[in-house]
């Protein structure tokens, strides 16, 4: 892929913060520098934490959507799951109704502040209104905790996967082992553990992940994830493409992405536009669960409204610009 100058970065870049309806990842804002090329758009927005070398990364995704576009498509829509904030249980069919038509949902849990017994009360109301359940705990569990949790959360069903239980690779590894002995059937799913690693396959070599969630922008790009599920694929693991808390623009990559898939098995978690008050363009309509693999173009009037301070558009920039110097 060719880089276009800075200069040419520059002069398309557009900031944006979008307010929240509930927090998520410890926000309640999120911004992202939007860009504007040849092919359409494209958006860079790596989590505050992230450093330049991982979030160039995700410079580099929004420089394939806006300059080369979306890979060639297999499919015109793609099932997605419903996500739960870690939110009381009695709000979950607030949420719920939020994914009209989705059959599946992943719920976030082991929250700091929250307890086990939160987590199960969530889970089962969840559960009262969809056919599949897959929990995220963002690497927020040890072993220990992470068997106590899943046998709890298993106790009246189910779970289609425990997304990222623990943190590491070897924690994942002996988790499954302890699971297998206990006999609680869980599936477990890398996420972290994939987005944030040198090797993203290693995870799967090592016999620590059943199902791969993806995501575009820190994986690189659509083509980027294609190639990678398709190794992922090639050693038995199932793919998910999910969404880093994109904007419209950020969920349109990941929806051609898995477009691009050969194999879709599970439902994709990119229906997280329902968490912003306002977005760039107008929310797509979910039917039965599914939603349209369509370009993106922001609206100009909701740019305007929604865009950055000039202090967090500088900042924006200025990161741009580090990361541009290491693509």
């Amino acid at each position: 892929m060719t880089v276009p100058s800075l200069d040419e970065l520059r002069a398309t870049a557009t900031v944006v913060a979008l307010p929240m309806r509930v927090r998520f990842r410890g926000i309640t804002v999120r911004e992202a520098l939007l860009l504007r090329g040849p092919a359409g758009w494209g958006e860079f927005a790596p989590f505050p934490e992230y450093d330049d070398v991982e979030s160039a990364a995700w410079l580099r995704s929004a420089i394939e959507s806006a300059w080369e576009g979306p890979p060639t498509p297999l499919r015109t829509s793609i099932p997605v799951n419903a996500t739960v904030p870690a939110i009381a249980a009695a709000r979950v069919p607030e949420i719920l109704a939020r994914f009209p038509g989705a059959r599946t949902a992943k719920v976030k849990v082991a929250e700091k502040g929250q307890t086990l017994a939160d987590d199960v009360a969530r889970v089962v109301a969840v559960r009262e209104h969809v056919d599949h359940v897959r929990v995220d705990a963002n690497g927020g569990w040890t072993v220990d905790d992470a068997v106590q949790a899943l046998a709890a959360l298993t106790a009246d069903g189910a779970l289609q996967y425990a997304e990222q239980p623990c943190a590491t690779v070897e924690e994942l590894v002996e988790l499954r082992r302890r699971l297998a002995e206990r006999g609680v059937a869980v599936p477990i799913a890398a996420d972290e553990s994939i987005r944030r690693a040198d090797d993203p396959l290693r995870v799967v070599r090592a016999g620590a992940a059943d199902v791969a969630v993806v995501k575009v922008a820190p994986l690189g790009g659509m083509r980027a994830v294609v190639r990678l599920a398709e190794e992922l694929a090639g050693r038995g693991a199932k793919v998910v493409v999910s969404s880093a808390l994109d904007t419209a623009v950020g969920i349109g990559a990941g929806l051609s992405a898995a477009a691009a898939l050969p194999v879709l098995d599970l439902a994709c978690g990119l229906g997280t536009g329902g968490f912003f008050d306002a977005d760039i363009a107008a929310a797509r309509a979910m039917s039965n669960g599914e939603l349209a693999v369509a370009a993106v173009t922001p609206d100009p009037d909701r740019l305007a409204a929604l865009a950055a301070t000039p202090e967090r558009t500088a900042w924006w920039l200025d990161r741009m610009a580090r990361c541009h110097a290491l693509l």
